[in-house]
């Protein structure tokens, strides 16, 4: 994509939406890892807005996850009634300004800010892993309860998967990947090919964030889930989805500046910690355990193979790739044991 001013989008968005408000200041407030903008709005007669700018994906997609998020957000039951940020609207319908030119295509969404608690330590104890295991289950199932609620979402795994895919088959696809084409589609096939033995079709689809970063979310001072944000790999699909970066969470390691994504953590102890202490108060089906499996390897096709080159810039994206055909993909055969994960939930 050449060069836009994103900041100028920003002001047009704000324009379209309330031409009645002049803003005082836009303030490009994003972490410079992904390429998703993101700014706060300031005004002189009210409190600041968090606008966020995106170009990855689809449009529709992008319009229906945050229709998503809104109705999640305004129907949680306490103690998450606050936790997601909720997002401005007109007739009834979350807004969204759409800026599209000959070969350019960029959303703005405007959210009200959400209160920020404690963040959890680099490195968890493992009362905390516990606790997060515990409360993870909770929101899980309070998610699940209002699913009646919602609307409906035509963004599945499948249709990801199915897309690339078809992308592969392609002059293009066939450039961009090379080499690592066949690897890519027989990973595609592995896990449909077990995803239908395991019917994941009937496993009940609900809210997931995914992306749970150790800073993306916060705790008050019972411990409970406070507030969370950053919603740029929300989806509709099982609970097991958000499992990966969970163990990321908890693992010895802790947060790490220089991030990859290994297997490992998923054959910690310190996660079976956690999925023992989840097991517990949101009890899952054997089949779905089995399903952690699929969940890392979809993970892995879809957010780092076909949508890391948009999402994370350059200088991740190449070597998240790199490490993902040649370390994580091959692990995944040999090291992923769910025998382990298994015999923790007894």
């Amino acid at each position: 994509m050449r060069f836009l001013d994103f900041q100028t989008i920003v002001n047009e968005a704000w324009s379209t939406f309330q031409p009645d408000i002049p803003l005082k200041k836009v303030t490009d407030i994003s972490v410079r890892v992904s390429t998703n903008h993101v700014y706060k709005l300031e005004f002189d007669d009210f409190d600041f807005l968090i606008g966020k700018l995106s170009y990855f994906g689809k449009y529709e997609h992008f319009v229906e996850d945050h229709e998503i998020i809104n109705r999640l957000s305004e129907n949680l039951p306490w103690p998450y009634d606050q936790f997601l940020a909720r997002s401005l609207t007109r007739d009834g319908k979350v807004f969204t300004y759409r800026y599209r030119q000959i070969d350019q295509d960029v959303w703005v969404v405007f959210y009200r800010p959400v209160h920020i608690g404690q963040p959890l330590p680099k490195r968890l104890n493992l009362d905390q892993v516990e606790n997060l295991g515990r409360e993870m289950a909770r929101f899980h199932r309070a998610c699940t309860d209002i699913l009646p609620l919602l609307p409906t979402s035509s963004k599945t795994t499948a249709y990801d998967l199915e897309t690339l895919k078809a992308h592969l088959a392609t002059e293009l696809g066939d450039f961009e990947y090379g080499a690592h084409r066949p690897k890519i589609e027989y990973h595609i096939d592995q896990f449909f090919l077990n995803s239908e033995k395991l019917q994941a079709d009937s496993f009940p689809v609900i809210p997931v964030f995914v992306d749970w970063n150790i800073g993306n979310f916060s705790l008050n001072a019972a411990n409970r889930l406070y507030s969370r944000w950053d919603y740029d790999w929300f989806r509709m699909s099982s609970r097991v989805m958000d499992f990966y970066f969970m163990s990321r969470v908890v693992s010895d390691i802790g947060d790490q500046s220089k991030f990859s994504y290994f297997l490992n953590p998923l054959m910690e102890e310190r996660f079976l910690v956690f999925l023992k202490a989840y097991h517990a108060e949101f009890p899952l089906s054997e089949a779905e355990i089995h399903l952690i499996r699929e969940a890392y390897r979809f993970f892995l096709l879809h957010y780092v193979v076909d949508f890391g080159r948009f999402f994370f810039h350059s200088i991740y994206a190449t070597r998240l790739l790199k490490e993902t055909f040649e370390i994580h993909l091959p692990k995944l055969e040999s090291e992923f044991d769910t025998e382990k994960l298994l015999t923790a939930c007894k």
